[in-house]
């Protein structure tokens, strides 16, 4: 049996059981937290639209700057 053949049995296998043996997390910063719950007497939707917007902005940066290396590591791959 190939090398690659036990790798990737391995990471599917390893994949497999982080999905299936994953905790639910309640995790969220101090600030936030007790920002949405001081916001109960306000319009619920200019507190949490903008946490909602924070949030999604701090999770897309890591994948646009990956996301252009993998570009220019190709682009330049290819000329050589």
């Amino acid at each position: 049996m190939k090398k690659s053949h036990i790798y990737w049995g391995t990471g599917l296998l390893l994949g497999l059981l982080m999905v299936v043996l994953a905790f639910p997390a309640e995790a969220q910063c101090a600030m936030c937290r007790a920002s949405v719950e001081s916001s109960n007497g306000e319009s619920p939707d200019n507190i949490t639209n903008g946490l909602n917007k924070g949030i999604l902005y701090l999770m897309a940066v890591p994948y646009i700057l990956a996301a252009g290396v993998g570009f220019f590591w190709y682009k330049y791959s290819k000329k050589r």
